[in-house]
């Protein structure tokens, strides 16, 4: 019985769990630097791994791109819903990687596709 969680908790009582325990809620005043999501995709055989993408809403995010296709050019294009493109993403040879960085997005629907071959697309939904 000694083993009970409530045991431990005087040895760590004090003025950081408090302090702690505010840290844990984001702050929404937006004074504190918010997390930056990273989304992976990758391009082999002429075609992306993957068809759908989730990204945050309102904050700007890194799109980290494989494309694993040697001699092979591709990039990472997204278009709102309009077909207007909202990012467009360096076109590179593969094999390599390549780190974009997407701008914030409001929330809603996009398309993704390669501008090289079109016929690689996915959606981007930004929550």
């Amino acid at each position: 019985m000694s083993m009970a969680p409530s045991a431990s908790a005087p040895e760590t009582s004090g003025t950081p769990a408090p302090s702690g325990a505010a840290s844990a809620a984001p702050d929404p005043t937006g004074s504190a630097a918010p997390i930056e999501a990273t989304l992976h995709i990758a391009a082999q055989n002429i075609q992306f791994d993957t068809d759908h993408l989730e990204a945050p809403a309102g904050q700007a995010w890194v799109l980290e791109f494989d494309n694993n296709d040697p001699g092979i050019p591709h990039n990472v294009e997204i278009l709102d819903a309009t077909g207007a493109s909202v990012f467009k993403g360096q076109i590179v040879t593969g094999p390599t990687q390549a780190s974009y960085q997407v701008p914030a997005l409001a929330a809603g629907s996009y398309k993704f596709l390669c501008d090289v071959h079109p016929t690689m697309t996915g959606t981007l939904t930004v929550l």
